[in-house]
Formats: C-alpha cells, sequence, structure tokens
C-alpha cells in the first residue's frame, strides 16, 4: 500500500513506518539482464549448472542488483504530492547481508527516519530492508536518501 502525502506535510513524517512492499521474484532473466548492463558476468550469478556446484546452491543475484530494486520498492511504499521533481540523492550506508538466489521472492520495508529541508525541498533519509522470503536475515539493509523539490 502506498504513502501519500503532501508536501506541505512532508517535515511532520519523521518516524513513519511505511510498512512493506509487494513481493518480487528476481529471476535469471532479470540477472542475466543485469550482468550485460554491467558487464559483470560471474557465474555464481550467471551460470545455473556451474552455482549449482558453487558456494550458494543456486545463482545470485548481484547485490547491487538486490539493491537497486529499493527504486521500484520505494516508488510502491510513498509517494509525496505537490512536488516537480523526485531525485533519488544516494545512500549513507549500505549492507548486503545475504544472497539472493534466482527465484527467490524479495520485498522491502522502510521507514523514515529524517526528514531536512535543502534549498527548494526536503531531502527524506530513509532506513530501507530488503527480505527474502523464507530467510532469517534479509538482502540488504540500506539508508536511502531522496529529494524532493516543489
Amino acid at each position: 500500500m502506498t504513502t501519500i502525502v503532501d508536501y506541505a506535510d512532508a517535515a511532520g513524517l519523521v518516524g513513519t513506518d511505511l510498512g512493506t512492499s509487494d513481493w518480487h521474484v528476481v529471476t535469471q532473466e532479470q540477472v542475466n539482464l543485469f550482468a550485460d548492463a554491467t558487464d559483470d558476468h560471474q557465474w555464481i550469478h550467471v551460470d545455473p549448472e556451474r552455482a549449482k556446484d558453487g558456494p550458494f546452491g543456486a545463482p545470485i543475484a548481484h547485490g547491487f542488483l538486490s539493491l537497486s530494486l529499493t527504486v521500484k520498492f520505494w516508488s510502491e511504499l510513498f509517494d509525496l504530492t505537490g512536488v516537480s521533481t523526485r531525485v533519488n540523492y544516494g545512500l549513507d550506508k549500505v549492507r548486503f547481508v545475504s544472497p539472493v538466489k534466482v527465484g527467490s521472492r524479495v520485498r522491502m520495508s522502510a521507514v523514515i527516519a529524517e526528514v531536512t529541508e535543502v534549498a527548494g525541498g526536503y531531502q527524506f533519509t530513509v532506513d530501507q530492508t530488503i527480505e527474502i522470503d523464507g530467510a532469517p536475515k534479509p538482502a540488504v539493509v540500506a539508508r536511502g536518501l531522496y529529494r524532493f523539490y516543489a
């Protein structure tokens, strides 16, 4: 469910738990496309037969692929109306806690940790956790920075 808030109310969102996104299945095709885009064709990602005998027992998504899903999930969880521009400003901290095996379902939970006024808008600092369905530890824990300009 998307939390939709007007720009005028942005400053009061500190501590808002945005809940969880929908599940997303990480496919081998998605991993292969990411490998092509980044020129990272390491066998643990793109060779399912060899990866069966590797350290994870299956091919895994690139850590940065898992991280990049925060963009998809963030847009599912939050929308600020009354803005002209939205910018993914960066990351303060990222940890790749657990590998995401191809075929796994992942989703993200998010909490708005800080809202800071910047020239022409607001910067949101968001604590994001990408979990793997049925896994004891998350795939990714990240603190994302997003800017919204009026």
